[in-house]
Order: C-alpha cells, then sequence, then structure tokens
C-alpha cells in the first residue's frame, strides 16, 4: 500500500490503537448493564438501532480519522452507524465496526471488538490491512497483506493446522449469527460436521480465532456485513488460513458495503472450507 500522507500499515495501526485504547477507556466508565443499554434512538447505517456506547465508539474512530484527514490523507470510509463518509478519495476505503459484538458489549459479555480495514478496492480481495481489538480478551489481532498476521505482535503460525475427531468430524467450529430460527435449518449438517460448537456473539474476534487455530473453522449462518468481516477475513487469510464468501462468484467478491450480501466461512484448510460451504443459506 502507498503512502502519499501517512497512510502505511504502519499509520493505520498507530491509529487503530489510539482509537482502541480510547474507546477501552470509554467502555471501562460505562461498566453496567443499565448503562450500557441505553440507546440514542437512531438508526445506524447498518439497520441496527444504534446504543449510545456504539456512537460514542465511533466518533472516537471518527476523531482519529479527521486528525489522519487533516495531515492530508483521502479516502472514504464505511461505517456501521454513520454509513458511506467521504474524505477527499473514492479509495482507499476505509470499513469500521466500532463495536463488533455490541449485543456482548451490551450486556458486558466478551467478546466484543474494534474492527478496521483498509482496502484499495471495492471487495474483501481488496482488503490490505485488517485491525481487530477485543476489548473482552484485551487481546490485538492485525494483518497487512503479504507481510503476514499477528496476535499481540506475535506473528501467528501460517502452517497450523486443525484437529478432528476419530469419526472426522472438525473438533471444535464456530458459528455465528445463531439466530435459533436459522439453527432449525442447519442442526443436521452441523452435526455431521463438528463435534463441538462455539458461538461467540462477534464475527470478527470468532475470525481471529480461526487465525490462530483456535476454532478449526467459523461459519455465519446467515449473511453478514462487510464491516463485520473485511479485517477479520485478511487476519485469517495472513495467518494461512481460508475464507470465502459463497453466493458471490469468487470466493472474496463480497463488496465493501454496508448490505449483507453472503455468509462467511473460515477454515484452516481447503476440505473443511468447502464442508463449511455446505451449511452455508441459499439466497
Amino acid at each position: 500500500m502507498s503512502d502519499p500522507a501517512g497512510t502505511s500499515p504502519a499509520a493505520w495501526l498507530e491509529l487503530c490503537r489510539r482509537a482502541a485504547e480510547r474507546i477501552a477507556a470509554m467502555l471501562a466508565a460505562q461498566t453496567s448493564t443499565a448503562q450500557r443499554a441505553l440507546e440514542t434512538g437512531t438508526t445506524g447505517g447498518g439497520g441496527d438501532r444504534t446504543l449510545v456506547i456504539d456512537a460514542e465508539a465511533e466518533a472516537i474512530v471518527f476523531d482519529e480519522l479527521d486528525r489522519l484527514h487533516a495531515r492530508g490523507a483521502r479516502f472514504r470510509t464505511v461505517s456501521e452507524e454513520r454509513g458511506e463518509v467521504g474524505f477527499g478519495a473514492r479509495e482507499p476505503v476505509v470499513v469500521i465496526d466500532p463495536i463488533d459484538g455490541s449485543l456482548n458489549a451490551k450486556r458486558g459479555l466478551a467478546p466484543h471488538a474494534l474492527s478496521l480495514a483498509v482496502a484499495t478496492g471495492e471487495s474483501m480481495a481488496d482488503v490490505g490491512f485488517g485491525y481487530v481489538h477485543d476489548f473482552g480478551s484485551g487481546e490485538e489481532w492485525w494483518a497487512a497483506r503479504g507481510r503476514g498476521a499477528y496476535l499481540n505482535d506475535m506473528l501467528l503460525e501460517p502452517g497450523s493446522g486443525e484437529r478432528r475427531t476419530p469419526d472426522g468430524r472438525v473438533e471444535l467450529l464456530g458459528i455465528e449469527s445463531a439466530d435459533p430460527r436459522w439453527l432449525v435449518g442447519s442442526v443436521d449438517q452441523l452435526a455431521s460436521s463438528a463435534h463441538r460448537l462455539r458461538a461467540l456473539g462477534a464475527i470478527a474476534p470468532a475470525l481471529c480465532q480461526v487465525a490462530a487455530a483456535r476454532l478449526d473453522g467459523l461459519v455465519s449462518l446467515r449473511a453478514c456485513r462487510s464491516v463485520d468481516a473485511a479485517a477479520g477475513q485478511l487476519i485469517v487469510r495472513e495467518a494461512g488460513g481460508l475464507v470465502s464468501f459463497p453466493g458471490c462468484g469468487e470466493p472474496l467478491a463480497a463488496p465493501l458495503d454496508l448490505i449483507a450480501h453472503a455468509p462467511v466461512v473460515a477454515a484452516r484448510s481447503a476440505r473443511t472450507l468447502g464442508e463449511l460451504e455446505g451449511l452455508c443459506p441459499r439466497r
């Protein structure tokens, strides 16, 4: 990625770390579920009702972006609450979820995370930088295209494999969008594919668990938005995993907008990726 105005991966990482530190302090000052459940009374660009903590977290991120723009950087943002905002150029595009896992954050559960991705084009394949800070665990995950993926500045091992039980099922599978209505239609296939399930309640941190081979794979049982997956999917790929968005033609062709185009599937092997793609709902 070029750096005409301080927008190298190192500059984006510095911006993300400042934003994450400020959001963590904001969340630490609002620990009760009553405080965290307050709503602004508005609906965000993604269609969900906006929590006060979501709005405050997004304001922090945009404050940092304003500072970067004032130093000469030009870009466009796609954000969970504000939608699309121009900063003088169509590209790069900065894809932001200030708090992925808002329901977890609202109820004081982990994980919930800042997710930010930077792309030089309009699809998941164009993402060149990804950052996820899990406020529940305090873990920081980031990746730059062609430079690997990192957990707390420790390079993740690209060769990490998956684990399977003697009967051939993956040992631990992550599921997201775990609405009971979606689970009902997939339960038989899930039983044949996975030994145990984990529903973390936040796609970005769940993808990071696949990157670290803590989960053998991940499937969302309904379509997800780019703000949820753009950063995490790059972290998985740079850590040696595989990602696809079934139904979008090419595996990484999902657009970087606020429409839920396709489920996200991630795995440590091509075999598991193919099996999990079969679990995805068809449009």
